[in-house]
This record gives C-alpha cells, structure tokens and sequence, in this order.
C-alpha cells in the first residue's frame, strides 16, 4: 500500500483500533493464474493474531495451507471530498477533488485449524464479540450441540500471526487547516464516519 509520509500511520495502538473498528475486512493470497485469491469474512484480532473462519467449499484455504503467506486488508471510513468546500477555493482555485479513507494491511503466515475444538472457540468468540451490544446475546451454546458439531465441519479456521502492519490514514492531512475545516464541514453532513475519522486524525489521535 502506497504511503505518502503525511498519511502513513505507525502507532501501534491507533493500527489495533482500526482494525478493531473494520466491518468487513478481506483476506489476500497468491492463487493461481496470476490472480490473487481474496475472500470478506470478519476478522478479530488482539494485535498479535487475526483470527477468522473460511467456508470449507471455499478453495482459497487450500491455496494458504500450501502458501501461507496472506494479508488481512481492514477498511475504515471514506468517501468523496469535494474542492468546493475548501477555502483555498476562493483564492486561487488551484484545488482537485479527492478521496479520503483509512485502511491497514497485516502481512503475516497463516496457519489452516481443523480441529473441532479450536473451530469451537474461534466461532465462539466471533459470536460473543458481535453479540455483545445486543441485550439479548445469542451464544454459540445455545443451538444444540449436534448441530453446531455438523456446521463446524462445515468450515476451517484461519489464524494468521502479524508479522508486519501497515497503516494509511489519508484524512485531508496535506491540506491548511481552513481547508481541513471547510472539508469536515461538509463531510459531516452525510458521512458521519469519515468526519469522526478526519476530526480524529485533526486532533492527533
């Protein structure tokens, strides 16, 4: 991923939220033909690992168990930035539109999990995690267990083990800070995600 010295992100602990935060990340890998194998699933991570489940009829897991190497794409917020909203505009007109957006790969090898018991717990915390905000949690264990046995056959685990992470908060950074202002301004009125991004980036967190 391309990074401009004003939109690379390095803190580790700025990368883990993004990633935290991402709603459907995707998972990368050589395949065959030239053509990389890439599949959505939600992921979850700790920082150190990705954890995630492939479907087994999917072939891209036979793919990593022959070449583990993949990396975990985390999109954050973005959207279209107008240059008519930037004071500059008055100026000089010298301005372009642009695209602003957040994103952080993870590199890493991954390792395939067929187990049933290691599948168990993967899918469990996957559920817990996305089940928390819900007053009523629905939890793995409460669907009987012959039937969560026959769908974990149904699927293998993917956990792949960061080895590096690359971060890109492109967020009007480069830009005067009236520029900035007038951009959240009128990003705030219809991506209320991006703006919360960019007021983030704005105030250094």
């Amino acid at each position: 991923m391309y990074t401009p010295p004003a939109f690379r992100e390095d803190r580790p602990e700025v990368l883990l939220r993004l990633m935290r935060e991402s709603r459907l990340p995707l998972l990368v890998s050589n395949g065959a033909h030239g053509l990389p194998d890439v599949t959505h699933l939600p992921l979850l991570t700790d920082g150190v690992r990705i954890v995630g489940h492939l479907a087994r009829a999917n072939p891209h897991w036979k793919a990593l168990r022959e070449n583990p190497r993949a990396i975990a794409i985390f999109p954050g917020p973005e959207g279209y930035v107008s240059p008519s909203t930037y004071a500059s505009k008055a100026e000089h007109h010298r301005v372009v539109p642009t695209w602003n957006y957040e994103a952080v790969h993870a590199h890493g090898t991954v390792e395939i999990i067929e187990d049933a018991a290691r599948l168990h717990e993967i899918v469990s915390t996957l559920t817990d995690h996305h089940e928390k905000p819900r007053a009523e949690r629905w939890k793995v264990d409460d669907a009987p267990a012959d039937f969560i046995a026959g769908q974990l056959k149904g699927i293998v685990g993917v956990v792949l083990t960061i080895e590096a992470l690359i971060g890109k908060r492109k967020l009007s950074q480069n830009r005067p800070a009236a520029d900035r202002d007038g951009a959240l301004a009128d990003v705030g009125h219809n991506n209320a995600a991006l703006a919360d991004a960019m007021r983030a980036a704005r105030d250094g967190n």
